[in-house]
């Protein structure tokens, strides 16, 4: 009798025990890309940017960016759909050209997406999204577009048995003018290779090609990145990363660090 009791209980266990187990961790942080990735109902994330510096040299001047705080919450509204909120808390810009150093500091934007799955959300094998995003202008002219934005990302992952993952992100925006004031056609894509370096540790090699039709000078410019993202617990990850301006007016270095925390 205690027997038929005991497996009773299994039995009715198990099915809770299979709704609570979570899919692999899997945060946007780092790089340049985006995974097509989704959380599971009323689980998510939060990803925070503890610093980042860019530095921007042109002909004349030297820009130092510095940004603090750069945090992103992601929530699981269904099995394959996502709600996205992002904010910058603080951003200070150091310029030194001819006239001298001027110096500037405020807060970000607001932006708000939706992740949309289409294949296989858990990030497995072939994985596919739409990811629709809108930035409102809240935040102050140092770091702050000005004006709104709106435009959609597709990420694309393909993960081989040996974990070897190859990514593709392609982006099209209405991306705000250089003046602050309308905005323009932008567009390009992000190509990335994941190579696990150890259990917990992966490393990620990506090149950005972008294409932005400010009415104030056509661009293309090119990016190369590296990071490693450690996963030092199933629910934390710690993330270093470099990206290097390769051309069109790209910015020559940005360093940062971040942590992202499942909940």
């Amino acid at each position: 009798m205690r027997r038929a009791i005991a497996v009773l209980i299994l039995l009715l266990a198990s099915p809770a025990a299979a709704q609570d187990k979570q899919r692999d961790f899997c945060p946007d942080r780092p790089g340049l890309g985006t995974p097509p990735c989704t959380f599971d109902p009323g689980h998510g994330d939060v990803e925070i940017g503890l610093v980042d510096w860019t530095l921007d040299r042109q002909p004349g001047s030297r820009t130092d960016t510095f940004v603090l705080g750069d945090t992103l919450v992601r929530y699981g509204l269904t099995p394959s759909l996502e709600l996205q909120l992002g904010w910058t808390a603080f951003g200070s810009q150091r310029e030194r050209d001819a006239g001298g150093v001027t110096h500037a500091s405020g807060t970000g934007d607001v932006r708000i997406a939706l992740r949309r799955n289409l294949l296989h959300p858990d990030g497995d094998a072939l994985s596919i999204a739409a990811m629709p995003y809108v930035g409102l202008p809240t935040g102050g002219r140092t770091i702050g577009a000005g004006t709104w934005r709106a435009g959609m990302l597709l990420p694309v992952t393909y993960q081989l048995p040996s974990k070897i993952q190859f990514d593709f992100t392609g982006r099209v925006e209405a991306e705000p003018n250089q003046s602050r004031h309308g905005r323009h056609l932008a567009y390009g894509g992000i190509f990335g290779v994941d190579l696990p370096v150890t259990k917990t540790l992966t490393g990620t090699a990506e090149l950005s090609v972008q294409r932005s039709l400010d009415p104030a000078g056509h661009a293309t410019p090119v990016v190369g990145a590296l990071s490693l993202a450690w996963m030092a617990k199933p629910s934390l990850q710690l993330d270093v990363g470099a990206n290097r301006g390769i051309s069109g007016g790209a910015p020559d270095w940005e360093l940062y660090a971040g942590i992202a925390t499942r909940f």
